[in-house]
């Protein structure tokens, strides 16, 4: 199966150079040109696409950069061209003191395409400059259809108040976001009937003894309001939302039945609404007013389910049938809008969910997170940990992974990765994961506050093992 590539690498972030030497002198640290990204996907270039290098600082000096340019089942001037045209299969690329990039352009001449098993490589293989130049960092950049092979990414959640969920392709760099109160009940597509809650607005459900939705009053449930709540610190309320292990038969709303008297109401806690307010440096503030309580039946129907749905004191309720859609994990619903609303992408095309997360303290039951990430356990995506004293990052191969250290549950990730009194990222640990279609990557964070401090801004790297 082919795999579409391109990926996004900061080369500051991976390398490290600190340019802080003053204009008039040479540098004494090497001067470091390196492409901007690693990869691009051909599928995805209509027309031009700009290739850009950077400098780890400004050029003191005029230069040029070489760049060779080795094709795979592609031919220069027939399926590709650049702007400067090579000459030899080279390009030469000079800029002028004050400079920090330089870039040329590829130009794309078989779109639509008539073969995905073309590849063009770019390959800085000289530098002149002076003596000090060094040719490292992100030497060569790849234009094909192959899966990423990595990159450095920076999941765009919405600042302290972390508004939105974040769900992303390793292998494609597909980014796709929802906001999160935009739902509040999903239905699985898959062969179980089984609903799930919206923890990241930190919702939670308890089942009432009554079958008829149209008998139960805000009266005759409001004793209940205290205990059916996160954060509590009340070790039972762990019975009112989903198992935050992912496994989905722990779902707070029990399987829905073909029976359909055993098929309860249940009292919905709806949770809060995204936070507005602007907290102090380094904070968050994720939750805003309270969404409410609702009262919802659930029952089962041919390819689906059958949801009734209304206000606590309502004495008549709505309807509206879901079906299943097995493409994704689940079918989402907006009990405020009462529509169905999009918010996964296909269950195959997601591989980590950046989002707030109902999760639970030992002892103190459930409790809310921010900077929270998630694999898409439901469909196969898994991940363990590496802890840097085992094995340094840079040295982790695909010939070390181990099978049997994959678990099975959805927060290996989770908020363990950093640490909120410093405002950093743990450099001790980094993650491996295998996505369905069996690519293996190594996945390291890198932080969550942006230059600011303010938080909100996760960033991590991730690279192909091979």
């Amino acid at each position: 199966m082919k795999f579409r590539l391109y990926a996004v690498a900061l080369f500051f972030i991976l390398f490290g150079i600190n340019a802080c030497q003053t204009d008039d002198s040479i540098p004494s640290q090497p001067f470091v040109i390196a492409f901007d990204k690693l990869s691009y996907d051909f599928s995805k270039i209509q027309d031009v696409q700009e290739i850009k290098l950077v400098f780890s600082e400004k050029a003191q000096v005029d230069g040029s950069v070489l760049v060779r340019i080795t094709p795979t089942n592609a031919t220069y001037g027939v399926d590709f061209s650049t702007l400067p045209l090579a000459q030899n299969n080279t390009l030469d690329l000079p800029f002028q003191t004050g400079q920090k990039t330089i870039s040329f352009s590829f130009k794309n001449l078989i779109f639509p395409f008539d073969s995905d098993t073309k590849a063009v490589e770019f390959e800085v293989i000289k530098i002149n400059y002076n003596s000090e130049t060094a040719i490292q960092g992100y030497t060569k950049s790849i234009i094909s259809f192959e899966r990423s092979i990595g990159a450095v990414m920076q999941p765009e959640v919405g600042g302290p108040n972390q508004g939105d969920q974040v769900f992303i392709d390793l292998s494609t760099e597909e980014i796709t976001k929802a906001r999160r109160d935009s739902w509040d009940l999903g239905f699985y597509g898959g062969e179980a009937s089984r609903v799930t809650i919206n923890g990241s607005i930190y919702m939670a459900v308890k089942q009432l003894d009554a079958t008829n939705i149209d008998a139960v009053t805000q009266s005759s449930v409001e004793q209940f309001f205290p205990s059916v709540a996160i954060g509590t610190f009340d070790p039972t309320n762990e019975n009112y939302i989903d198992n935050p292990n992912g496994h989905l038969n722990q779902t707070a709303i029990e399987e829905i039945s073909d029976i359909a008297e055993n098929n309860k109401v249940y009292l919905v806690n709806m949770g809060y609404t995204v936070g507005t307010s602007t907290p102090p440096v380094g904070s968050v503030a994720v939750a805003g007013d309270s969404r409410g309580w609702k009262k919802i039946r659930i029952l089962k129907q041919a390819n689906g389910y059958l949801l009734q749905h209304a206000d606590l004191n309502s004495t008549t309720h709505e309807e509206i049938s879901i079906s299943k859609n097995n493409a994704y994990n689940f079918t989402f619903f907006s009990l405020a809008t009462k529509s169905i609303v999009a918010v996964e992408p296909e269950k195959a095309k997601w591989d980590l969910c950046f989002t707030v997360f109902t999760n639970t303290i030992d002892g103190a039951g459930s409790y809310g997170y921010s900077d929270f990430v998630l694999n898409n356990l439901k469909a196969g995506v898994k991940l363990y940990r590496v802890n840097t004293n085992v094995k340094a990052y840079a040295d982790y191969k695909l010939s070390d992974v181990s099978e049997d250290s994959f678990q099975n549950d959805q927060r290996v990730i989770g908020a363990d990765w950093r640490d909120v009194f410093t405002g950093g990222a743990f450099a001790d640990r980094y993650y491996i994961i295998k996505d369905i279609d069996n690519n293996y990557y190594k996945i390291k964070m890198l932080g969550f506050l942006n230059d600011s401090g303010v938080r909100g801004y996760p960033k991590f790297e991730y690279q192909l093992l091979q």
